[in-house]
């Protein structure tokens, strides 16, 4: 059965997160412990406590996210859960991709993760950009609200999640023009996301160089025998191109709806998401239909051991 693993990235965390896993599971907090002492604040105590709005943001959402994915991933392995022959993260879950596919070292990863938060914060002051979901339209109609809405200001389209779910970010002024030009176009619905930052957009630019400084730092390797896909579509082949991949992510838009059926036409007919949360795998759902193929999510010990069947046979 060809199968892959996909890595959400922000928006999935929630208080509570992974805690029936982790009572099942010793490698989840175990896993968070570890990140904790890089970043040298307990992790796993913020994601099951909260406060919401300190877990939401970036900086903070960015380690745990990392943390949660490569928990899952680890109680996956720990139970002889086979390696994928392809993965792929949605924006900050691929750093998770790399991670599991053992590019890139966890502890490194989180510090990593951390300093990406702070500089998209940082690149962009609080209040001035915003992100909306825009629902029920196609990416040209979204792309051309935001053409329009413009107005010498910053507005894009920046995930493209699945037909008819497109994500557009930018400044908070131009977003809001943007998402009445969407309704009067006949969007279904737009949602302004409880986000701090305008990821994936030309604000985030300034916080792409200073990333990429950082990234000179880092260590990568090839990723062994795993596919993964990065920000145009292609496999991360070397540790340059690696870094390349990662720093033009921050300032360019997500096409996951693109990774899902690049998978597909591959040949893969299984996937698994792995957790916390579901938003994925509906994604996954609304851009696949077939009903030949399966979408999991493992993020408890009952979805772990239904992958784990399926997979396994």
């Amino acid at each position: 059965m060809t199968f892959a693993f996909v890595f959400p990235g922000q928006g999935s965390q929630s208080p509570g997160m992974l805690a029936s896993l982790a009572a099942a599971e010793p490698n989840v907090r175990e896993t968070f412990a570890e990140a904790s002492g890089v970043l040298g604040y307990d992790l796993w105590q913020l994601c099951q406590e909260g406060p919401v709005e300190l877990l939401n943001s970036t900086e903070r959402t960015q380690p745990a996210m990392l943390a949660a994915g490569v928990a899952v991933w680890r109680a996956w392995r720990t139970h002889g859960g086979p390696v994928p022959p392809c993965m792929a993260g949605h924006s900050l879950g691929e750093f998770t991709a790399l991670v599991a596919a053992g590019a890139l070292d966890f502890r490194a990863a989180v510090d990593l993760v951390r300093f990406r938060g702070q500089q998209m914060q940082a690149a962009v002051p609080l209040g001035i950009g915003a992100m909306a979901a825009i629902l029920g339209l196609e990416d040209a109609a979204v792309e051309a609200a935001c053409a329009m809405a413009r107005d010498g200001e910053v507005v894009e389209a920046v995930n493209y999640n699945s037909p008819g779910q497109v994500v557009i970010a930018g400044h908070a002024t131009a977003v809001a023009r943007a998402i009445e030009i969407a309704k009067a176009k006949g969007a279904k619905r737009t949602l302004l996301l409880p986000v701090s930052v305008p990821s994936h957009s030309a604000l985030m630019l300034p916080a792409a160089a200073r990333l990429r400084e950082r990234l000179a730092t880092v260590s990568f390797h090839p990723p062994a025998d795993v596919e993964v896909l990065d920000v145009d579509l292609n496999r991360h082949a070397t540790p340059d191109a690696i870094r390349d991949a990662l720093v033009r992510q921050v300032h360019s838009p997500v096409r996951w709806t693109a990774v899902i059926r690049k998978f597909v036409a591959a040949g893969v007919r299984t996937f698994i998401e792995c957790g916390p949360g579901k938003v994925l795998t509906a994604l996954n759902r609304r851009i696949e239909r077939n009903k030949d193929l399966r979408m999991l999510a493992i993020e408890d010990p009952v979805t772990l051991a239904d992958a784990l069947a399926t997979v396994k046979g």
